[in-house]
């Protein structure tokens, strides 16, 4: 089915598994640091956050999902914590509050001190976290003992992928979500819930991910999210056969 991965729902830039939505790389207060320096970008994520989250809400059943996790990156800067990031922060974990019974926040290469925030709202920030034979990491550094994870299915963000489709001059970046194998392992890669950038295009830019490499690549297919649409794009080696551009 072009909904599921390894019989995870998705529902657009979320997950589902049981009773518990998944969603990634937010990066909250991007826009504060982006004007910091020079990039002049209106404050509008939130807002766009909040109402596509609603939109994701209208299509489960709250009263069995109650549990939301945060794969990681809740915030966006790296050393310190904003003053939009604080504000923002603390009002989306009160608006998460609101809608499910326990919340989950998973430790991205941003969240250096999501913690302090955390703590505020009475919630922790872990490295890891197991659903069942699935564990969530963010995907910005390789577990030490990947043995201990050959029985599961790894989902991971950090990628921020998206493909980029180029006709003519052309291209258009649509957000995916990727399956496929790390070290014969099962692998999930969640785009981003981030909506100042499309995220990183998989065909044209540089990997971002320790998880992901060229070669293996080829054989990862392409779930691509549009509107709530999703696009069963097969693997990256045959959209490659039909697009011009090759990676760098």
């Amino acid at each position: 089915m072009k909904d599921e991965i390894y019989n995870a729902k998705i529902i657009d830039l979320a997950i589902l598994i049981e009773n518990n939505l998944i969603i990634s790389d937010l990066h909250l207060g991007y826009e504060q640091t982006l004007n910091a320096e020079g990039v002049m970008v209106p404050k509008f994520q939130y807002e766009k956050i909040i109402t596509r989250l609603e939109e994701i809400f209208s299509r489960i059943n709250l009263e069995k999902v109650n549990t939301i996790i945060i794969n990681g990156d809740l915030k966006h800067e790296f050393g310190k914590i904003s003053k939009q990031e604080w504000k923002e922060v603390l009002n989306f974990l009160e608006f998460l509050k609101k809608n499910f019974r326990e919340i989950i926040l998973i430790k991205g290469n941003h969240d250096n001190f999501t913690r302090f925030i955390a703590k505020k709202c009475d919630l922790e920030v872990h490295e890891t976290y197991s659903i069942g034979n699935y564990v969530l990491m963010h995907g910005h550094k390789l577990p030490p003992n990947p043995e201990e994870f050959e029985d599961f299915i790894i989902i991971i963000g950090h990628e921020h992928p998206c493909i980029g489709l180029r006709s003519g001059e052309r291209l258009e970046k649509i957000k995916c979500f990727l399956k496929g194998e790390w070290k014969e392992i099962k692998l999930i890669v969640m785009p981003s819930f981030n909506f100042v950038t499309e995220g990183s295009d998989i065909l044209h830019e540089k990997l971002l991910s320790p998880f992901l490499d060229l070669k293996s690549m080829q054989e990862f297919e392409v779930f691509a999210v549009e509107n709530f649409e999703i696009f069963h794009f097969n693997k990256i080696k045959d959209i490659l056969s039909f697009n011009d551009d090759f990676y760098p």
